[in-house]
């Protein structure tokens, strides 16, 4: 099985425990996910633990570890398993029905990587994820504490198109980036006065409007869910321009390079790469980043 040939070098440790005020929104974006993974992960270095995260697909996932406050664990995991079938192979296919084997990773990973489990749900620091609910076509936020958090990941991060939809109360949910790309609307509806968007394509990247002709034959039974996969596109890039308004509002982290990881990339060392960039990104902003929290502006 390829593994990244240097992973050794990945941080370990433990964040600190005090709490920064503030909330980070996680996009997600498949396995380039690894740019926020390194972002994160020097922010536990650095002792930076906002006080409420959210995150869609990719972005639930790596929000994990950083809540739970372990540096490296969710990188070490995606550069040593990304070629396990079960975590992402036929073997997440067969006992998950989709891309990603989240069976394989929160039943089995978990015993050889455990999670610091109190620390991620203390209730000190607020943790959401979006899904996709395919019979209103909204993205709906499922916050710990009050729902099975995995299962809530599960359904964050189940991809369109692979996946067999995952059901909570009896409603089937999908990806959350399928309505919602980037899930600032959860920091802004709960009030938060510093909000950090982890971006993992580049400023200048726009998506092309519209979606793919099959959502509407494989998604008959839901025209709400083809309507929102049809705007979604549109909708992230009225997004991304308003955040490019919002400078000094909001603080953005976002490559600072092209991304040519893709969404489905199996080449290790791009994957670790990615990760590296986002370290040394977040490295770089780190001073911009603690103005901004401080209320001194983004510069």
């Amino acid at each position: 099985m390829k593994i990244y040939s240097k992973i050794d070098t990945l941080p370990t440790g433990e964040a600190g425990e005090r709490t920064t005020e503030g909330c980070l929104v996680l996009e997600g974006g498949g396995w380039k996910g690894l740019y926020t993974l390194g972002v994160l992960d020097y922010l536990m270095e650095r002792d930076v633990n906002f006080s409420s995260v959210v995150g869609v697909s990719a972005g639930a996932l790596s929000a994990i570890g950083y809540v739970a406050g372990q540096i490296g664990w969710g990188a070490r995991i995606d550069l040593t398993y990304r070629h396990d079938p079960n975590y992402c192979g036929l073997g997440a296919l067969r006992r998950d029905h989709g891309i990603t084997g989240f069976s394989y990773l929160f039943d089995d990973l978990l015993r050889r990587h455990p999670l610091n489990r109190a620390r991620l749900e203390d209730p000190a620091r607020r943790l959401a994820v979006s899904a996709t609910n395919l019979l209103t076509g909204r993205a709906e936020y499922f916050e710990k504490g009050s729902c099975d958090l995995f299962r809530a990941v599960r359904a964050s991060a189940s991809v369109p198109y692979v996946s067999r939809p995952v059901v909570i109360g009896g409603v089937p949910y999908l990806d959350g980036g399928c309505a919602e790309k980037i899930p600032i609307r959860w920091a802004r509806e709960t009030g938060a006065k510093r909000i950090v968007v982890v971006r993992t394509r580049e400023l200048g990247w726009r998506r092309k409007p519209g979606a793919p002709k099959i959502a509407g034959m494989l998604y008959r039974e839901y025209p709400a869910f083809v309507k929102a996969l049809s705007s979604a596109n549109e909708d992230f890039n009225r997004t991304v321009d308003e955040l490019a308004r919002e400078e000094g509002k909001v603080f953005v982290v976002a490559p600072s390079e092209p991304v040519k990881v893709t969404r489905f990339d199996g080449d290790m060392e791009k994957l670790g790469a990615l990760y590296w960039l986002g370290h040394r990104d977040m490295e770089r902003q780190f001073g911009g980043l603690c103005r901004y929290l401080a209320g001194n502006g983004t510069e």
